[in-house]
């Protein structure tokens, strides 16, 4: 068995790191419209939708061995 990643692998971790991203995205987006609604937790939910960004920028910058 190799011990280096498959392409597979790596193809399966970038998208999955888009997805993440999107996702992140989305829920910054989401929360920045509905800060008015979510009142002093919208600085949480915006701490945590940017730690979603950064999850997904980290996948898919990373690289497989």
């Amino acid at each position: 068995m190799s011990e280096e990643g498959g392409l597979g692998v790596t193809v399966a971790e970038k998208f999955f790191g888009i997805i993440v991203l999107i996702v992140g995205i989305l829920a910054t987006y989401f929360t920045y419209l509905t800060a008015p609604a979510l009142g002093s937790f919208a600085g949480f939910f915006g701490f945590l939708s940017v730690a979603v960004i950064v999850l997904g920028l980290l996948m898919i910058t990373a690289k497989t061995e």
